[in-house]
Order: structure tokens, then sequence, then C-alpha cells
């Protein structure tokens, strides 16, 4: 028999699922999985449950339910002074991911290339190869994660069509700079390209700083798309709720393959998040101020037990260099180690890079309730008391 498509086949299950599995069977602690271990806000779960009840049930708009479209609008405006036209350039997806999907399907042709970032999301460079696209990578190195501007400079050329960044960048909790964001936006204009901002993380950035969207950059409203993502604004990463912004005019394809991919999103969800975008500002700063507390919690916790922490600006995640902590083992094995032998489950860093991934970093996620983190920490302790 034929067998299926070569790019999907080639790439094996994901590692936060193989780590998640691991961690369940040997009941560790999970700080691998990006997800926290509460609920998510009250008042958003009780309208979800509310409208399934007595809300609209049937297909809603392919695009999206328009209060929706309106707050993603009026959240563009009021977080970062954007004018956006809901009715031309929002949509809502089914999750972040999707989101991601339609952009580049919508966007890409064959032989297009692709200037990102490493490390990276690990569903970016399938979905460029699965449209036929090339992607040209970027490395990010530790501990600073600084951007090299020669190596920037060399990924772009005459086919590049789109760059795709993540700012706030998982896995390395980087918040790219405003000089940093300034000579991206150079090379895109200079070369007549697009940029896609996975910028799933924007309210979790930390020690005062502010989240500068790409888009409000001079000359990047009219070649910009962004995503924003309930999972991570109202931490309800089972909901799976998206939105694109985007120009009027590079909108339309991406609708499109919306249309093919998913088509629509639950209702009730997109009018629980509606709500959720219009919360007052105490929300917001209290979300960012909660994360950085179980950053500084965690981050204190591993240093305690013996880990070398990087320093992290944002989103969910801390990144401990092992060699500089003592450990000679490379980051799959170590934390396949760590989740059997002292029950705290971590992802490898080296599993979000394509190529010339370092093998000395591994990841933790700090967005769980203090006991999680506190429970970890006396674990891995303990586990370091040992000997290991």
């Amino acid at each position: 028999m034929k067998s299926g498509n070569a790019v999907l086949s080639g790439y094996g299950t994901t590692i936060f699922e193989v780590m998640s599995r691991l961690a369940d069977q040997h009941k560790a602690v999970n700080l691998g999985q990006g997800f926290p271990d509460g609920n998510g806000p009250a008042d958003l779960v009780s309208a979800a449950a509310t409208y399934l009840a007595e809300g609209w049930n049937q297909y809603p708009p392919m695009p999206g339910l328009a209060v929706l479209r309106q707050a993603v609008a009026a959240h563009n405006q009021r977080f970062y002074g954007l004018d956006v036209d809901w009715a031309r350039q929002t949509l809502v997806t089914s999750g972040a991911t999707e989101a991601l999907a339609a952009c580049l399907f919508g966007l890409l042709e064959p032989g297009d290339e692709v200037v990102l970032f490493q490390p990276l999301y690990d569903s970016y460079v399938p979905i460029i190869r699965r449209a036929g696209a090339v992607p040209r990578f970027v490395s990010l190195r530790a501990p600073g994660w600084d951007v090299d501007p020669a190596e920037l400079r060399a990924a772009f050329g005459p086919r590049t069509k789109l760059v795709l960044l993540n700012n706030p960048q998982n896995p390395i909790g980087k918040v790219w700079q405003a000089e940093e964001l300034a000579l991206l936006a150079d090379l895109v204009q200079a070369h007549d390209a697009i940029a896609l901002c996975d910028e799933v993380y924007e309210h979790l950035v930390f020690d005062g700083a502010r989240h500068l969207p790409l888009m409000a950059l001079p000359g990047m409203a009219d070649r910009t798309l962004r995503i924003g993502s309930a999972g991570k604004s109202f931490s309800l990463t089972g909901w799976k709720v998206g939105y694109v912004t985007g120009p009027a005019d590079l909108l339309p394809p991406v609708v499109k393959a919306h249309q093919f991919l998913t088509f629509t999103t639950p209702p009730n969800l997109q009018h629980a998040v509606a709500l959720g975008l219009s919360k007052d500002d105490a929300y917001f700063q209290g979300l960012a101020s909660g994360m950085q507390a179980g950053r500084d919690r965690l981050a204190a916790g591993l240093r305690e037990a013996g880990f070398t922490v990087l320093p992290a600006a944002g989103t969910y995640f801390l990144t401990v260099d092992l060699r500089a902590s003592g450990f000679k083992a490379l980051d799959t094995e170590f934390c396949q180690r760590l989740t059997v032998e002292a029950g705290v489950a971590a992802i490898p860093i080296s599993a979000f890079y394509e190529v010339d991934a370092p093998r000395h970093l591994i990841r933790f996620c700090f967005c769980k309730k203090p006991a999680t983190l506190d429970e970890a920490v006396r674990r891995l302790t303990a586990w370091r008391n040992l000997g290991e």
C-alpha cells in the first residue's frame, strides 16, 4: 500500500506528549507541558456554561462571532494603539496552532522561504514544509538569546516571503527588545516580506516591561499578521480559541485556509473569550504578576537545589543549563532520568531545534500553583542530595 505524506510521516510523536505520558506513568510533577493547573477565571467558565445552555449551539459565522472579533479589535487599540477594522481585519480560529496553519497555508507558495528563529515552537516547521516552503533558521544562543544582526541579515534573500516571530518566545522566555524588532522590521520591509507574529504570551511579560508588537512599528501594520490566544491570556489552554489580526488585503487567503481547516470555533467559548478581552487592567496586571511570582518561586527553588537557571523575561518557562549545573548527561536522557528517578518532568530544549541543537539545556514551566512548584523543588532537592 502507498505511504502517507512524506513530510508529516517523518515526524514522531511530539515531545510534550511523550514526556507527559512518562510523567503520568511515574506519577511525576509535570513541569514539562505548558499548561496551568487551575481552571481559569470562574466568571469566564460560568459565562461559557450559561451560553452553552441558553445560547446558539449551531454553526457560528465562519470568521467568528461578531462580538469576539469586535473585542479583538478593541483589544488591539486598548493595549497597542492599533486601529483595526473588526469586520475586515480579524479572524477567530480554533486555537493559535490552527491560526498558524491557516496563515502559513494561506500565504505561502511552494519554494517560498521563511525566516524563523531557533529555538522555536514545534509546529512551525512541519506546517511550513507541508506548504512546500523552505525554512531559513536564525539561531539564538544561550545564555543571552541575543539576535546576531549579521546572521539575521544573511537569512534574508530574494525568495524570502515571510518571517515568523514568536514574541515573547517559547521555550526560552525571551522578550524581544525594541532595537531587535526595529532591525527585523527594516529587513522585512527591505525584502517586501510579510511578518507573521505568534504573540500568544503577549500579557505574560515581567519585571515592569510591556509587550511591543512588531505590527506597531512604523511601516509594519500593512504587512504583519499577529496571533493571540485565549489559552494563554486566560489560562484556558483546553478551550483552543485563537484570533488573528491582519491587513485587509492579506487576511482573505488566511480566512479561506481556516474555512477548509476547522471552519469555525465553539460559539459558547467565543462568547466567553469576548468577555475576557474586556476585563479591566487589574486582571491583566494580576495575570502577569502572578506568573512572575511563579517564575521567581521556581527559579529560587531550582537554584537552591543546585541548578543554574537562565533569565526569563516572559512566557511560562525557565531554562536550566545542565552543563553549568554540573551534569554531563544530554538533555533528552536527563529529562527521562529526572522524570523516572526524581519524579519531576521537564522538556529538552533540543526538541525546539531543527538544526545545530544544543544538548545541555532543559525547560521547566512555572505556570503552576505554589504547592505544585514547591513539591517539584522538594523532589529535585531530595534527588540531588542522593548524589545525582
